[in-house]
């Protein structure tokens, strides 16, 4: 059997499931925001003992890289780079934007055009990429601002756009043309799936380069 971890950092809570030949087994969230430094671990621990596994029973562990937030995605990374590197296991990484998009895609197949996961990354700052009606991936992932955001929505109506950080006046422009889901929660159970295709395709990567997906300049305050 191919038990994979999961660990994503990306946002105020952190999530850690286990996963058994592509199905979710379980699934533990950090009880306190922004505070995943002190309690991926103890989730880990937890979320193992529960099932009655240790680590020595984990294939693979697939973090998600992000976008998302710089100190959460580090987090996240590290945590899941020295567990592979102690055990001796694969691992894989995966886009936000990517699993964002699968899902809305697995919901409404070839209904719309484009599918346009949107994520905030600052004030009047987004993070986006685009993928079409055969979940082909058009765009790379890119960081853009409010202005960008709205001629690329301009460009690609008969979309699903998957957010919940859009402006409501940018958002109104394009209601006849354009559905939006709100919807911005990873779906475990379609990652579980996932991270098995990508397992047997041995899409994993290098421990020693592989960074998180910031997509735009980290700031630091001295």
């Amino acid at each position: 059997m191919n038990y994979f971890l999961h660990i994503d950092t990306t946002g105020n809570t952190a999530t850690i499931a286990l996963s058994a030949g592509g199905i979710l087994s379980d699934t533990v969230v950090t009880r306190e925001s922004r505070n995943h430094a002190s309690e991926i671990n103890i989730l880990i621990d937890q979320l193992l003992a529960q099932n009655s596994i240790t680590l020595a029973d984990v294939t693979a562990i697939a973090v998600c890289g992000g976008p998302g937030s710089y100190t959460g995605l580090r987090i996240g990374l590290s945590t899941a780079k020295g567990l592979c590197y102690a055990l001796d296991i694969p691992l894989m990484m995966h886009s936000k934007l990517t699993l964002l998009a699968m899902a809305a895609f697995k919901t409404h197949g070839q209904k719309f055009e484009y599918y346009l996961p949107v994520l905030k990354a600052r004030e009047k700052e987004y993070f986006t990429s685009i993928y079409n009606n055969r979940f082909e991936n058009i765009t790379v992932p890119v960081h853009v601002s409010e202005e960008e955001l709205d001629d690329i929505l301009s460009k690609h109506t008969n979309s699903c756009t998957i957010s919940n950080d859009i402006p409501e006046e940018l958002a109104s422009k394009y209601i006849d043309s354009s559905y939006v889901s709100n919807n911005t929660e990873i779906d475990m159970q379609l990652w579980a799936f996932y991270s098995l295709e990508e397992f047997k395709c041995n899409n994993t990567v290098n421990l020693s380069t592989a960074e998180p997906f910031y997509l735009k300049q980290v700031y630091t305050h001295k």
